[in-house]
């Protein structure tokens, strides 16, 4: 029933960039992070000089992806992104749980089998994760392919005295383990039981809308697994390892041990396969705020009290709220992506997802969504009109090749600061402002060359911010998608619709040619030829789109 395979370091075994020396940027010396643990900012060392290790907790594929899930892995795809461009080797571990009492009920309520429903769902995240533009993970582990490890992990947490197993009147192991609070002097630490170190205003926060230890009564987001409300636990605050199976159970639901049949508790499979991938210790523990307690507090001391070093810091990101209630399935207020993305392009979503720093409470609303588009407008506008300025854009390798070193201090000096995603987004925009200015400076000035040369340079760095946040609009998935992932009302096109397209595209084509020839009166002329007979031209990076009025 052991493994005796040692951990793997997925950097060397899997990852073609393995092979690539790693030159680490001189802006990677002022980068400061949030701990949850220590609640401060503080400077970050890697445990291995050039090298990042991440695991962020993923879903549980129970249901269909809301926004709410896929900001924390917006925030999470920023922050490994900011580690790409600082120069860092990362490797970015991402988990799937596919087996718990949500997927086992759910199915059973809608007579599917719970392994059928858990892959469905999970291609579901799987296809939000990449129309919204997040990187895949290094490795994406499922739970239900880890039993081995999770076996393993428990046996040696038992060995230390730091567990227990359940037996029944015959001396038998029941197939409930608990791990034994009492025994594991360190517990509290991530949530601060122990009160260790002054609390500053994010924590408080946190503290206030977030699960503590100290809460009492029910907590509406993270209710009590019935195995943790069992009698048999020695203390109140022991938590399940290991469960006996439900009777509802299916048999393909159950696992033999060496304490009896059954299945994971719900925290012990993260300290597997966090130290599966990542082995003795690792720099980042990532997740949602809602994730720090029980789950992330239970790991920490589960994986210590097995003999390895849990991650060096903790990084949790803040809810998506509606009217300052966290946005959740629970409270009836979740919003699936599916259907924001048939209101929106993904682009925008994406923008409206990210456009605050990590630890900040994002407000979902209609002008968040609003003041989203007019970014993606600014953005566009500025790199299509740089563009034909220059006769074509600089080719995507030359975007991602600038190292964090040449990119604009400000936009360093936010990234730096905890990912400040506003600041950065500020320091974006003031480049544009810039390259604006200098494209309107072009007809006037004798030393255009020069001034082309200072237009190319900003729109490098304007692109260079942009892809730092996953927000290019001319890479992927926003290129494929087209006008960066445009939304689709979904009608059929009819004949006459057909017609109406094949003449204003080629009155558009017609446009294109006047705007490249930098005839812009011509230009302007067909716009509001076509704006008289009620069709609305957008410009945008992939080219001009009309609609009626």
């Amino acid at each position: 029933m052991g493994n005796s395979q040692e951990p793997q370091d997925f950097n060397t075994s899997v990852m073609p960039s393995s092979l690539t020396p790693v030159h680490v940027a001189k802006a990677a010396d002022g980068l400061n992070l949030y701990d949850t643990a220590s609640h401060q900012v503080s400077h970050f060392v890697p445990l291995r000089p050039g090298e990042v290790g991440i695991y962020v907790c993923g879903a549980t594929v129970q249901s269909s992806p809301h926004i709410g899930h896929i900001r924390a892995a917006v925030a999470f795809d920023i922050v490994r992104r900011w580690f790409l461009k600082l120069g860092y080797k990362v490797t970015f571990v991402r988990n799937v749980t596919d087996i718990d009492d949500k997927i086992l009920d759910k199915a059973a309520a809608t007579g599917q089998r719970w392994w059928a429903r858990a892959y469905y769902y999970e291609r579901e995240f799987t296809e939000a994760y990449n129309t919204l533009g997040v990187l895949p993970p290094t490795v994406e582990p499922r739970a239900t392919g880890h039993m081995s490890d999770m076996i393993d992990l428990i046996q040696r947490i038992l060995d230390n005295g730091h567990g227990y197993v359940v037996t029944d009147a015959d001396g038998k192991p029941t197939g409930n383990v608990y791990f034994d609070v009492a025994s594991w002097p360190h517990y509290g630490e991530l949530t601060h039981q122990k009160q260790t170190a002054e609390v500053d205003e994010a924590a408080a926060v946190a503290d206030r809308m977030g699960p503590s230890v100290d809460a009492t009564g029910d907590d509406k987001y993270n209710p009590v697994d019935p195995a943790d409300a069992s009698p048999d636990k020695h203390d109140p605050r022991d938590f399940a390892l290991w469960k006996a199976p439900k009777d509802t159970d299916p048999e393909d639901a159950r696992w033999s041990t060496p304490f009896g049949v059954g299945r994971p508790g719900w925290h012990i499979e993260c300290s597997a396969m966090s130290h599966r991938y990542l082995g003795d210790g690792f720099d980042i523990h990532g997740g949602g705020l809602d994730l720090r307690f029980p789950h992330h507090e239970n790991e920490m001391a589960q994986t210590r009290a097995a003999g390895y070093p849990s991650a060096a810091r903790w990084m949790h990101s803040a809810w998506v709220t509606a009217k300052g209630e966290k946005m959740s399935k629970s409270l009836g207020t979740g919003l699936s992506v599916p259907s924001v993305l048939a209101e929106n392009s993904a682009w925008v979503v994406r923008y409206a997802l990210g456009s605050v720093q990590y630890r900040s409470m994002l407000e979902w609303s209609d002008k968040a969504l609003v003041e989203a588009q007019a970014a993606y407008d600014r953005v566009s506008n500025f790199i299509e009109r740089a563009g034909v300025a220059l006769g074509g854009q600089p080719p995507r390798e030359e975007v991602t090749g600038i190292s964090a070193d040449d990119l604009p201090t400000d936009f360093v000096a936010a990234m730096n600061d905890d990912v400040n995603v506003s600041g950065a987004t500020a320091a974006i925009f003031t480049t544009i402002r810039s390259g604006n200015t200098l494209l309107s400076q072009l007809a006037d000035r004798a030393d255009s060359e020069a001034v082309q040369a200072e237009v190319r340079e900003t729109l490098l760095a304007v692109r260079a911010m942009l892809d730092t946040l996953g927000l290019d609009p001319l890479a992927e998935p926003w290129v494929s998608a087209g006008a960066a992932g445009g939304a689709s009302d979904g009608t059929t096109e009819t004949p006459e619709h057909a017609a109406l397209e094949a003449l204003i595209t080629e009155q558009l084509n017609a446009r294109a040619e006047a705007r490249k020839a930098r005839d812009f009166a011509k230009a302007d002329q067909i716009r509001d030829t076509l704006a008289e007979a009620g069709i609305t031209i957008e410009d945008g990076l992939q080219g001009s789109t009309w609609s009626l009025k």
